[in-house]
């Protein structure tokens, strides 16, 4: 295939680089969906040994306990998480509004899902952040908004760290529980692949049909 799977992309590099990888992954997901369930699963799944030739190493130094093997997994997948908040902050405490109206696409954030992030906050208040962390999908939408809005850097990066904390600990476990039946959970996670797929259609279609419906409207407004 020319473009390999999402799931054997994510689960290659951490077989490859392991807890590293989980870090990195993480720091991702927290502007950019990265499919952060797979990687705390897999990452579960490799610390209790259920991956064949796979093993977590730190500092050149492997961790033979599948106890503190989930441990540093969990740990890494929370502080890189908290490390790509921090900096999805920054983004947007720096460029504030202008950033998210000039460049907003760029970060997967148009205006409707950026007025929808800011009744979310003005609804919640600082909640926000912590509910967020929690609920799939909009979890990689808040760093930046909230950054954007000025939500206070001490209370968020506590917010982000105690959200992130459960989300990777609660999804290494259950990587750490499917043990050695990891391959079956794999392959019915494939379904990811085919979400992605979808979506990308779905959007393609949308601005075609976009395109068009404007260019329609021109066309029948003599004034335009």
């Amino acid at each position: 295939m020319l473009v390999a799977s999402v799931t054997d992309s994510i689960t290659n590099f951490i077989g490859n680089h392991g807890i590293y990888a989980v870090f990195v992954l993480m720091a991702v997901d927290a502007v950019f969906p990265a499919a952060s369930e797979l990687v705390m699963v897999y990452g579960g799944a490799l610390a209790v040994g259920a991956i064949p030739g796979g093993q977590i190493v730190l500092f050149g130094h492997p961790i033979h306990s599948d106890f503190w093997g989930f441990v540093a997994v969990s740990l890494a997948g929370t502080l890189g998480y908290l490390v790509g908040a921090i900096i999805g902050w920054g983004i947007g405490a720096y460029g504030g509004r202008p950033l998210i109206e000039g460049r907003g696409r760029w970060l997967h954030l148009t205006p409707e899902n950026f007025a929808r992030a800011e009744a979310w906050f003005e609804r919640r208040g600082d909640s926000a952040v912590f509910v967020g962390r929690l609920t799939p999908v909009i979890r990689s939408f808040i760093s930046i908004p909230a950054g954007v809005f000025r939500a206070p850097f001490g209370i968020y990066t506590l917010l982000t760290l105690a959200g992130s904390a459960i989300w990777c600990f609660l999804f290494a476990g259950i990587g750490w529980g499917v043990g050695t039946s990891y391959q079956r959970v794999h392959d019915e996670f494939r379904w990811v692949d085919y979400a992605v797929i979808a979506a990308v259609v779905l959007i393609a279609a949308w601005l075609v049909f976009r395109h068009f419906s404007r260019r329609r409207a021109r066309a029948d407004d003599p004034a335009r």
